[in-house]
């Protein structure tokens, strides 16, 4: 089957490089008005290049030599060659096509790795069976490489294509993950063992007292990166929910019980997964919705979500890298928006959910990853819009009169499939530092102030927690005792005291990394 010639001077608003034509998904998106968003377009060059590939403005160029005839069948198999898998795409071209298209294509050449896998990804995602005969007698394939993704451990053989799913989820919801540098040296490096051996130096007591720092410390930043300062009671109940994470199996009534918890007053937020369209973004002055995201529909929520717990016990039953199952499971669930408010949080705890349920965490531990995003948030906020911005244009809406948004057009698809390497690169680098920075760091304030404390009750008798109040003043305040605190709480030390007690606590953290964001408790 034949595409159009013509040569567009834009795709999806970006403009194609000089003397390229569009190839692979890209050429197949624009042939056939596919609405789906392409995360890197392909061209060709009209001349050869050096190294035969080159990145530019978003692009991936292809040299000369990679000229393709204009069928649907070339360009599918460039892109089963050399693109990355994109289920949404290929789903949306799939649909656009005529199934006598796919089938030439199989027929063309049944015994081969690319066409069994197209043709395999074609009957999943669209449920259609093609009119082809079983694949002949050859050896079987997986489905993804398993040199450039993550995958199950082992995969479903399907005896009508010779190929192993070894996906990371279903035709309902399925992320894929790269396997960049990057995401390759995290895994290989063993950061749950790290952990372990950080608090295996130090005493219970401390490894206790650590893990209910960086617990507050978490709750306060899930809530603060939302914009929220509540009191201390709300963030102290959201921080024992968080703390049950991992210990019953993760489901929708689950999720409604945790939702249940973060929103106690139901009086002004639906309670249970919504029945309204959500977004994020602003109003005008007159009450028209701006979003910047748009949730799934309401009536897909309940589908999607369910789903999505289904993909996360694939995703635990086949081993996969359980950082990487956490970064799947809740930027998922973050895309689909699934409750009327509190979704980021959710989000957040399901993060601790992953991690606690895989046993990655130390028993009784957090890692206050909140908090790392809190310090990071422009590039938090970049990475998921970079995500929800591409959806955006897909999605079809109109205004309700209570100022929120009605969606008209099917977009289920956009929350089913989504490439979620940028957000397990981030969640890592996110893990990492707790683990190489916040954790350590933690344990070693408390070491210190422990030391402080005994010292400073060794020099003047005085109960423990007047000691201890009297350490965290002078070290907050730079080594010196406020003058408020001279005055009141310990007016009556004499100034000898007062100077020796000040010496101890400057002596005991002498040293201690006091960078922004490191002390929870300055």
């Amino acid at each position: 089957m034949d595409l159009p010639s013509q040569k567009p001077a834009l795709f999806q608003e970006s403009a194609l490089p000089s003397l390229t034509s569009l190839a692979g998904l890209s050429a197949l998106v624009h042939a056939f008005d596919v609405p789906a968003p392409v995360r890197e377009p392909s061209c060709i060059s009209e001349q050869n290049i050096k190294g035969h590939i080159r990145q530019d403005r978003g692009w991936k160029i292809y040299s000369k030599r990679h000229e393709l005839e204009p069928t649907v069948q070339a360009h599918l198999n460039f892109a089963m060659r050399y693109e990355n898998i994109d289920l949404l795409v290929l789903k949306r071209v799939f649909i656009s096509l005529p199934a006598e298209a796919i089938e030439q294509y199989v027929l063309s050449a049944p015994n081969s790795v690319l066409t069994r896998r197209a043709w395999y990804l074609y009957e999943l995602l669209t449920g259609n069976k093609l009119a082809v005969p079983d694949a002949p007698n050859v050896t079987s394939v997986d489905l993804l490489d398993n040199d450039k993704y993550f995958t199950k451990s082992s995969g479903t053989l399907s005896r009508r294509h010779k190929v192993r799913d070894n996906l990371l989820g279903t035709s309902s919801f399925c992320p894929i993950i790269r396997k960049t540098e990057t995401l390759k040296s995290y895994s290989e490096s063993d950061l749950s063992k790290s952990a372990l051996n950080v608090i295996g130096r130090v005493s219970k007591s401390v490894i206790s007292r650590a893990a209910s720092f960086l617990l507050l410390a978490d709750s306060q930043a899930s809530f603060q990166i939302e914009g929220e300062r509540p009191p201390r009671n709300r963030i102290e109940r959201w921080g024992r929910a968080v703390m049950q994470a991992g210990k019953n199996p993760l489901s929708v009534g689950e999720l409604i019980r945790l939702h249940g918890i973060l929103i106690e007053d139901n009086r002004f937020v639906q309670g249970g997964l919504r029945t309204e369209g959500v977004f994020l973004g602003e109003h005008t002055p007159d009450g028209e919705p701006l979003p910047e995201f748009i949730g799934a529909k309401p009536e897909d929520v309940e589908h999607l979500i369910s789903s999505l717990i289904e993909s996360n016990a694939i995703m635990k039953e086949g081993n996969l890298d359980p950082v990487l199952q956490a970064a799947a499971t809740a930027f998922g669930f973050v895309y689909v928006h699934p409750f009327a408010d509190g979704n980021g949080r959710l989000h957040r705890c399901l993060i601790h959910h992953s991690l606690s349920d895989r046993q990655f965490a130390p028993p009784g531990m957090l890692f206050p990853v909140s908090s790392v995003m809190l310090d990071w948030i422009d590039k938090y906020r970049e990475m998921l819009q970079a995500h929800s911005g591409r959806l955006m244009e897909f999605i079809e809406w109109e205004p309700t009169v209570k100022g929120n948004v009605h969606v008209l057009n099917d977009t289920a698809d956009l929350y089913r499939y989504f490439d979620c390497t940028e957000a397990a690169e981030f969640l890592y680098s996110c893990v990492k530092r707790t683990i190489d920075a916040d954790l350590p760091r933690e344990i070693d304030y408390l070491t210190r102030r422990d030391q402080a404390v005994r010292d400073v009750m060794n020099v003047v008798e005085m109960p423990d927690l007047i000691a201890e109040q009297f350490v965290l003043f002078v070290h907050r305040n730079g080594g010196m005792l406020p003058n408020k605190r001279r005055m009141s709480e310990f007016a009556a030390l004499t100034d000898e005291e007062l100077s020796e007690l000040e010496e101890i606590v400057r002596g005991a953290f002498d040293g201690f990394d006091s960078a922004p964001g490191a002390n929870l408790h300055s």
